[in-house]
């Protein structure tokens, strides 16, 4: 197996647009990663679903998930594209599905739809959502994973659950890829999430030290073996939040902020910071522990330079 390399694109909630003052501006840096990470062999892109900036809400540019995905789709014609994830409290299920199944034409069949059940309290407040406890955010979430895979499987689809009702949705076009567009369930809850993974989804996305990794694999595994689901079927990613690659070990570090600075080893635990030859060591126990896609966060990705590193020494680009 070798893996495949995706990039989170930069669009202004890690706070990696700040000094771009210009809207538009701010924009074209985001796509021009898109396009060099496409140009470079990496096989996916991947927004935030965030509507302000974090550790703190700020006055900072930050884009808009799903109009950024179908900007994207255009300016782009290869790279796959999906969402890191769409968190379900901020859309109804139906559009959702309705506005995949668009930009899965729109982009020629290049989409994932990566959907959670959200977690961020403040933002929900903020913009006027409700934020239910930790246990009704996943049966909402189940319930739209069946109504977003009845919209992209049935002619009319009709669906009485306690929280979502959809009564003879008509979905045209339903999207190019077949039998539809790819659905990634993120989050690692082993008695609920993994389960519905099992159950519902075409890959996960899971967190964690590599150890961590290892344990939410074997616990899907056994969801499956449970279920009758072929776990092979299931395509396995992770996402790392941070990379920091230089060609000394003192200059990676450099890039990180003060607090993980100074707490690097634990910080490392999570993140890949150092030289091109010690991010492929960790790489490579990535792929042992049976991860198939890395999902990386560039901390400097407007410079580009990283990207090309990463891709020129970390990547068996195909």
């Amino acid at each position: 197996m070798t893996m495949d390399y995706g990039i989170v694109v930069p669009q202004g909630w890690r706070m990696d647009l700040v000094g771009i003052a210009d809207p538009a501006e701010a924009y074209e840096a985001m796509t021009r990663v898109a396009r060099e990470a496409e140009t470079l062999g990496f096989h996916s892109i991947w927004l935030y679903d965030h509507f302000h900036t974090v550790p703190v809400p700020t006055q900072e540019i930050t884009f808009e998930c799903w109009i950024s995905t179908a900007a994207l789709a255009r300016d782009t014609q290869r790279v796959r594209i999906g969402q890191i994830v769409t968190c379900n409290g901020y859309r109804n299920p139906a559009l959702l599905a309705k506005m995949a199944s668009t930009v899965d034409a729109l982009s020629h069949g290049r989409l994932n739809l990566g959907i959670g059940a959200g977690w961020y309290e403040h933002e929900y407040r903020a913009y006027g959502f409700p934020y239910p406890d930790t246990g009704e955010r996943l049966r909402r979430l189940r319930e739209a994973v069946q109504i977003i895979l009845a919209m992209w499987t049935q002619d009319e689809a009709t669906f009485e659950g306690q929280y979502y009702q959809v009564r003879g949705a008509i979905n045209q076009p339903k999207g190019v890829q077949k039998p539809h567009i790819p659905l990634l369930i993120g989050g690692g809850g082993e008695k609920v999430t993994l389960r519905m993974v099992a159950q519902y989804g075409d890959a996960c996305n899971v967190g964690g030290d590599i150890a961590t990794i290892k344990h939410k694999f074997a616990v899907l595994k056994r969801h499956c073996d449970e279920l009758g689901r072929d776990y092979n079927s299931i395509r396995r990613t992770i996402l790392i939040d941070d990379c920091a690659i230089a060609d000394t070990e003192e200059a990676a570090i450099a890039k990180l902020t003060p607090e993980d600075r100074n707490n690097l080893d634990e910080f490392r635990q999570e993140a890949l910071v150092g030289t091109p030859a010690m991010i492929r060591q960790r790489l490579a126990e990535y792929e042992e522990a049976g991860v198939q896609e890395i999902i990386i966060r560039f901390v400097d990705a407007t410079k580009l330079e990283s990207i090309r590193l990463f891709a020129r020494e970390c990547m068996d680009v195909r």
